[in-house]
């Protein structure tokens, strides 16, 4: 199947949704958060089909995942989990032209479905 990156700060968040991916058939590889200036390479490294990225994080958001995701590979699709409804900031992803931005809490149906949409 496909190879998707899992970027989240919370390692329970990391282990749930690689539990739901890998289910499917997906090879998955998980990050934990990291620096805006080391996701280019990780991609590069990892070569995903698929970004999952949480919004809230401590030292990178997943805008800039996202925005850095695309300069290393253009086209890449990044999906954003995020349990705001701030409408600056869904503004703000549509802007980045993230594939879909799924709300937290969600449900396995609802992630594989989006993954299914998105690839």
């Amino acid at each position: 199947m496909s190879r998707i990156v899992v970027v989240d700060d919370s390692k329970f968040m990391r282990n749930l949704l690689t539990r739901f991916l890998e289910g499917a058939g997906h090879e998955v590889f998980p990050w934990e958060e990291l620096a805006a200036s080391e996701v280019g390479g990780r991609v590069r490294e990892d070569q995903p089909d698929l970004v999952i990225t949480d919004f809230q994080m401590p030292r990178c958001n997943g805008l800039t995942v996202a925005r850095m995701a695309r300069l290393a590979k253009p086209g890449l699709p990044v999906v954003v989990l995020t349990a705001t409804h701030d409408p600056m900031v869904m503004e703000a992803l549509r802007r980045q032209e993230v594939s879909c931005i799924l709300h937290k809490p969600l449900s396995a149906e609802a992630l594989l479905e989006a993954v299914r949409d998105v690839l």
